[in-house]
């Protein structure tokens, strides 16, 4: 009998200042909440929360944190490809 892993999802949250934070969570829904209400990362503390703007499922945890330290390392015109791809592909 094989057990479901429990999905995980690499995240980025567009501050008010245009800045995007990039996170893991294994409810990217719950998480952006919780980061409009001020706790949870240090990051929107100048600048809050101001959309979730790109989520992409990982086969587990260690995949989704993988992901998230590639998307890290990424310039900000990447990242910004990465969120105008994904609001194309949601608009399908």
């Amino acid at each position: 009998m094989t057990v479901a892993t429990k999905p995980w999802f690499v995240y980025l949250v567009r501050a008010a200042n245009g800045a995007l934070y990039c996170g893991v969570s294994d409810d990217p829904q719950r998480r952006f909440a919780v980061h409009q209400s001020g706790r949870g990362a240090r990051f929107f503390n100048s600048s809050p929360a101001v959309a979730l703007v790109y989520v992409e499922a990982c086969a587990g945890k260690g995949a989704a944190l993988s992901r998230e330290r590639t998307i890290k390392r990424l310039g900000k015109p990447a990242k910004e490809r990465l969120v105008a791809g994904w609001q194309v592909a949601e608009a399908l």
